[in-house]
């Protein structure tokens, strides 16, 4: 980046931080972003002039709420809840809501506004939202999660709508948490329309939810390794997480031939050098999903090798999947997998690498898939949910990954089209962000001063 941009983006970051003190995330998946669009801007006097950047640094509103609900015991619990509705230029605001203990404003704020470019990418009719409460569903009862939800509900149900915001799942909501929230919303508003997405299957749910972000992420990644002729067969994979994202993504990397060695959760990582197959993973899922148990049972059941208190990337590998949480690859991680030979990271967890870790992948000329186009796949597959609801039909299995398998393809081409490439390698960063800016900011331009 020349001198003036440069220049140009601390002088940006320092007004952005001052305006939102105390915001560390929201302002670190900003800077990742402008550090790429400024000299485009700098190019283009149109977004100059009417500040795009500035205004689509802003949400268009935050909506915070309290939460009061009755455990089992009878006694009253408080949290609090978030609706960041962050920009509707191209369509409805379209985002999860996240339910966990570290769920701050700024974490949703950063997610709202990555989830601005990722439905851009995908080029369905969607603008960028995101909420949650700092509610642990960990440990409840399904009617403590029930009386949540419906607490919850009861103001949300004021701010959103099929036209207007439509939430979806994300980590701490799933299939449970979605049903309750959408129950609650019907009874409340009387109308059964696409409100939520991530439904259940009897009630509007569309097939390949569950699964899209990590059949997506492994598509990405598909995608990029055939850019260079090459493909996932024979790799040896790296995933850490070990919930819907991660489950799904080395179900679809096992299918496309790679061999998958690793999983892991808050605790600790397993290593298994034979490689997770199918019946191993299908004792995860059932582990996760049923029994809510700790990945380390997964070593003392299969008698591999269990790293208390590590993540997966000190385990050489060819290809990794960062499937957990934000900020998992600090810029140590990132040169220990750069020495372990890792030939492409691709992110199905939302900004899980620290932004000095991102420019070690770059320098490095990896093959490197942010997640705002890597992990589009579930905000895809939602956008297609919606479309099924408001046609009152439902696609098979096959069409619905297909429209998918679609989607990512041309998530990926976008990103080559829009990229800094030298010699021959394409940086996706430049390239998400550009082609998910473009969109956003000329319909803003077209709007006026709105």
């Amino acid at each position: 980046m020349a001198g003036g941009a440069s220049q140009e983006v601390d002088h940006f970051m320092k007004g952005l931080v001052k305006r939102n003190p105390g915001e560390p995330e929201f302002a670190q998946a900003v800077q990742e972003v402008v550090e790429t669009l400024m000299p485009f801007v700098l190019d283009h006097k149109d977004y100059q002039q009417a500040q795009i950047l500035e205004r689509m640094t802003e949400p268009d509103r935050v909506v915070i709420f309290r939460v009061c609900w009755e455990d089992d015991q009878g006694h009253i619990r408080t949290n609090r809840a978030w609706r960041v509705q962050f920009n509707n230029s191209i369509g409805p605001y379209k985002g999860g809501m996240r339910f966990h203990p570290n769920v701050t404003l700024s974490v949703l704020k950063f997610l709202g506004f990555e989830q601005v470019f990722k439905n851009s990418l995908t080029g369905l009719p969607m603008g960028g939202g995101k909420g949650g409460a700092n509610f642990n569903p960990k440990g409840k009862s399904d009617n403590e999660v029930m009386r949540f939800c419906q607490s919850l509900m009861i103001e949300l149900h004021r701010h959103i709508g099929e036209d207007t915001d439509v939430p979806a799942g994300d980590i701490g909501v799933g299939a449970r948490e979605v049903s309750y929230m959408f129950g609650q919303y019907k009874r409340l508003v009387n109308r059964f329309v696409g409100t939520l997405t991530g439904k259940g299957l009897a009630f509007g749910g569309s097939l390949v939810r569950t699964e899209a972000t990590g059949y997506g992420c492994v598509y990405f990644c598909q995608n990029m390794l055939n850019h260079i002729g090459d493909g996932l067969e024979g790799k040896t994979v790296a995933v850490s997480g070990s919930g819907n994202v991660a489950i799904y993504t080395v179900q679809k990397a096992t299918e496309l031939g790679g061999k998958v060695v690793t999983l892991s959760d808050s605790a600790g990582t397993i290593y298994d050098p034979k490689g997770i197959d199918p019946d191993k993973l299908e004792w995860v899922r059932a582990l996760k999903e049923e029994r809510r148990g700790r990945i380390k049972e997964y070593a003392e059941e299969f008698g591999c090798e269990y790293q208390e208190g590590k993540r997966p990337w000190g385990v050489p590998c060819d290809v990794a999947f960062p499937c957990a949480t934000q900020n998992e690859i600090e810029l140590a991680d990132a040169k220990e997998l750069l020495k372990n030979g890792v030939k492409v990271v691709c992110e199905g967890a939302n900004m899980p690498t620290k932004i000095d870790g991102v420019h070690a992948f770059l320098d490095a000329k990896i093959l490197y898939g942010p997640a705002k186009a890597a992990n589009a796949g579930g905000v895809g597959v939602s956008g297609l949910e919606q479309s099924q609801n408001a046609l009152r039909l439902s696609w098979s299995r096959e069409e619905v990954d297909a429209r998918l398998q679609g989607i990512m393809n041309d998530i990926h081409g976008k990103c080559v089209h829009y990229s800094d490439q030298e010699g021959g390698w394409v940086n996706y960063v430049s390239g998400a962000n550009l082609a998910g800016f473009v969109k956003v900011a000329d319909a803003m331009v077209a709007y006026g001063v709105v």
